[in-house]
């Protein structure tokens, strides 16, 4: 118990987007958070970037806590700046005199993303490079994730069934997160014990439930790094395939984030009383502005003025969100999830409170 006039540190679970390049962001807000001891973290859950950001902290964290973790975190991150520098997928030379950050002008970047579409990766990459996984092996110890006191839930896509696979922490490998991070056209599929993975964000990006199930804090913050929002339609082809693709990869978290809203809307008409189920706290930490500026390309982008440019912002985007919101933390959420989700199917959700039995949500809610 903490003495009069100390402050206790508030747990909180935290929930991290994949995106490439753009995990950088994440980066950034990991480091603010892990520089104000209001707050400690209980466990991540992580998909593609995400993963790799949470198996950085994990590590770091073990081997010297928040100071440690931020080595770790920076570490990773300028190992990927120093690879980008041998990436062909560099901004043309009109894109940098625009101040722009896309790469759909680079050469290397057209020319990949027209391979793409009619080869797969068994075809142009039949030796399965991938300096990733290198990067993986050098820079982060497994051995200290899997004792790291920050529990870590890494999910993948199962090909064969199209279902979402988690790991914990003490089973995790390189594989488990290059599993989380390929992308089925640019990358083959990983294969563990004999099963087929693709990037875990077509099932959970990220997956929520983990969270539910194994902790015991109901605080989760989401680092959002793919907007959910764009105005108006995309017009050329390739904006269309890349809104598809941004669209897919949000659908499974708004799912679970509308798994969340229905259980608190049953235990507030005390459809769930003395069921165990749990309200759930949800927080988000994000920058659409900029993000929903940057385009699907920019994903590919590791140049080290970009990397640094998403740094800062999620930096300052934590900070935001702890002045305005860490008081609330173990209080009340800071995301109105009724309010996000309100005009969607209204009848049809009203129609399922007043009809659904106390266990109706179970499969995929919050669990007990």
């Amino acid at each position: 118990m903490a003495r009069r006039g100390e402050q206790t540190s508030k747990p909180i679970n935290l929930a991290l987007q994949g995106g490439g390049a753009h995990g950088a962001f994440s980066w950034g807000v990991l480091d603010r958070l892990l520089q104000d001891e209001r707050l400690t973290i209980e466990a991540i859950t992580g998909a593609s970037a995400g993963a790799m950001n949470a198996v950085a902290l994990a590590a770091g964290f073990a081997e010297g806590g928040r100071d440690g973790a931020r080595d770790a975190l920076r570490g990773f991150w300028e190992g990927v700046i120093a690879e980008g520098r041998r990436s062909p997928f560099r901004r043309s030379s009109f894109e940098t005199m625009l101040g722009g950050w896309d790469l759909d002008t680079s050469p290397a970047y057209v020319l990949m993303d027209l391979i793409s579409r009619i080869a797969s990766p068994y075809d142009i990459n039949p030796l399965n490079v991938n300096p990733l996984r290198d990067l993986l092996e050098e820079l982060i110890d497994f051995e200290s994730v899997c004792k790291s006191p920050v529990k870590v839930f890494i999910s993948a896509t199962n090909v064969e069934t199209g279902r979402a696979r988690v790991w914990n922490e003490r089973e995790l490998t390189p594989d488990h997160v290059m599993a989380s991070a390929c992308l089925p056209w640019l990358f083959q599929a990983v294969e563990i014990d004999g099963v087929p993975y693709w990037d875990g964000g077509f099932t959970g990006n990220p997956a929520l439930w983990p969270l539910f199930d194994n902790c015991a804090t109901d605080d989760v913050v989401l680092v959002q790094i793919n907007p959910i929002r764009r105005p108006g339609a995309p017009r050329t082809a390739r904006d269309i395939i890349n809104r598809v693709s941004e669209i897919t990869f949000n659908a499974s978290l708004l799912r679970d984030l509308r798994a969340v809203d229905f259980v608190a809307r049953l235990m507030d008409s005390g459809r769930l009383k003395g069921t165990g189920y749990r309200h759930v706290r949800m927080h988000a930490i994000g920058d659409e502005e900029t993000l929903a500026s940057l385009g699907a390309s920019s994903k590919f982008n590791t140049e080290a003025s970009f990397i640094e440019m998403l740094y800062d912002k999620g930096a300052a985007a934590a900070d935001t969100w702890l002045g305005k919101n860490v008081r609330h933390v173990g209080v009340k959420a800071t995301v109105d999830l009724r309010k996000m989700f309100q005009g969607e199917e209204d009848s049809l959700d009203g129609a399922r409170l007043r009809k659904a039995p106390a266990g109706a949500a179970k499969d995929n809610a919050p669990a007990k």
